[in-house]
């Protein structure tokens, strides 16, 4: 990549070096980069969604004493919402720790590690189990509250480098085929339940407590992901705008802004200099940043859609096998038959597939196909108003299509469409939205922000769900119609960002012209 301005000018250098990151040829190093980020979604896909469906193992092998009770199976309701909800109170706390480091250190410093302590975290869950002073919940509670906190440092990192070294008019469906791996890891998660619990079949039939060595293969096999992953994700470059704009050494970042061209960078002696006058991150600057409305409003925006698309989305995921058990899909005929046990964690996975495949990864293929082409905002509007209206049906329906064993089909049928609405809708666009339209300084952190409010969503869905379940699932349902209706309006506050730069989103480009002028002068 050659620099046709003098070397003295800086501004002009800066500019051409994000021309030629903005206006590149997609080629195999931005495969590459989405690869890289891609299988850290995938990992942090299956961790969170394999508890679905190992949740009912634990509840079939332990009491609340802790020790095999195959008479009288199940979770006390509190350690069963632990189980569900630790995961994302530690992907809140690591989306907002993470976030504010990545623009405090720079993004390649913090990558990697994030994967782990998901490693770490998962052998632990494999290994959990009573002592006189321990108890298998609290240990399992505690580890996945840990692997939490990883998880959550994918998510700004992530969509942060990706956005950072994606072209322009491909940004959207770089970020959109990375965070689909979400729905992948969810569908190797039931996959992988069903080949562990059929491989297993004979000895779950034989002895019950097979089951307890089950979920901990199911768990320890997502480890194997994060680990291909790591090593490539700490060799990574520093993406060049954080490289400029935080850690002001314009020749470092024209030397890693040839890496999507060549594949290849290497560390240049430091030699700081002002590439252009860009304003410095503080914690004045942030107030005054966020304290004008134009910006603030678009923090509101992200936040609130991301918290009211996660309420529906981790209620209905987390809880899937609860629910395809409540209305009766696949349910074995003859309750406390030798292979009951089998056939209802069977029937569990193949129905998680379904669910996957149905709703989950067409969603996502059509977001992929348009989201560079009709915009983010037309999406998520429109995702947000027809999951309104399914729920709604879902919800008044209720009783007609379940508990009067009317139409369960249509039901399932519902349950799948408002998966493909999530994710051709709020699923996909409130992981981009965020991740482009904040300046480079306050990125990470305003993506972490934003995915935590997204969190705080998904703990306000087991809530939801833990207290309200006696009520019946139409109860739940109805309430995610009401949040669904909110995220219509929040979605008014953004910008459409489909191709424009991410300076000229942030006002960054504004401020790039007058430092030229001041340089010409």
């Amino acid at each position: 990549m050659q620099n046709e301005a003098p070397v003295g000018n800086n501004a002009q250098r800066r500019r051409n070096a994000l021309a030629g990151l903005n206006n590149a040829a997609f080629g195999w190093n931005h495969v590459k980069i989405c690869l890289i980020a891609g299988v850290g979604f995938f990992t942090d896909s299956y961790d969170l969604f394999a508890i679905s469906i190992c949740a009912q193992m634990i509840e079939i092998i332990y009491s609340q004493s802790g020790v095999a009770d195959l008479a009288n199976p199940g979770l006390a309701n509190h350690q069963d919402f632990g189980l569900k909800v630790a995961s994302p109170i530690g992907t809140l706390v690591g989306q907002l720790i993470f976030g504010w480091a990545a623009d405090i250190v720079g993004r390649k410093k913090m990558y990697g590690f994030e994967l782990m302590l998901i490693l770490i975290t998962t052998f632990g869950q494999v290994l959990a189990g009573n002592a006189y002073g321990a108890n298998i919940y609290g240990v399992l509670i505690t580890y996945r509250f840990l692997m939490g906190i990883g998880i959550g440092g994918d998510y700004p990192l992530s969509a942060i480098i990706v956005s950072e070294f994606a072209p322009t008019n491909t940004r959207g469906r770089m970020m959109n085929a990375v965070f689909a791996m979400q729905a992948v890891g969810q569908l190797f998660a039931a996959l992988v339940s069903l080949a562990v619990i059929s491989a297993f079949r004979s000895h779950i039939i034989a002895n019950q407590n097979s089951i307890d060595q089950v979920w901990r293969v199911i768990i320890g096999l997502g480890m194997i992901p994060a680990a291909l992953a790591t090593y490539a994700r700490l060799t990574i470059p520093e993406p060049p705008r954080f490289t400029m704009d935080v850690e002001r050494n314009l020749e470092q970042a024209e030397q890693d802004a040839d890496f999507v061209e060549s594949g290849k960078f290497e560390r240049i002696d430091d030699r700081p200099v002002q590439p252009v006058k860009m304003p410095k991150a503080s914690k004045r600057d942030f107030k005054k940043y966020y304290s004008q409305w134009k910006n603030s409003k678009i923090l509101v925006g992200t936040s609130w859609s991301w918290l009211a698309q996660d309420i529906a989305f981790y209620g209905l995921a987390l809880n899937s096998s609860t629910i395809l058990s409540e209305i009766g899909f696949g349910s074995p005929k003859i309750p406390g038959a030798p292979d009951y046990i089998y056939i209802t964690l069977r029937n569990s996975a193949v129905g998680n597939i379904i669910l996957a495949l149905a709703g989950l990864i067409p969603g996502y293929v059509i977001s992929f196909a348009l989201i560079d082409v009709w915009g983010r905002k037309p999406i998520q509007f429109t995702g947000f108003a027809m999951l309104t209206v399914i729920f709604l049906c879902m919800g008044l329906g209720y009783d007609v299509m379940v508990e009067q064993n009317r139409s369960v089909a249509a039901f399932v049928f519902l349950y799948c469409l408002s998966n493909f609405f999530q994710n051709f809708g709020p699923n996909s666009t409130t992981f981009i939205v965020p991740g482009e339209v904040f300046p480079t300084r306050y990125r990470s952190t305003s993506h972490g922000i934003s995915a935590a409010s997204g969190k705080l969503g998904a703990i306000i869905a087991q809530i939801v769900f833990s207290r309200l379940s006696k009520n019946g699932l139409k109860v739940i349902l109805l309430v995610f119609a009401g949040f669904m209706f909110t995220g219509i309006f929040s979605t008014m506050l953004l910008p459409e960002t489909m191709g424009i730069s991410l300076e000229r989103l942030s006002g960054e480009e504004d401020r790039e012209d007058e430092s030229m002028a001041h340089e010409m002068n």
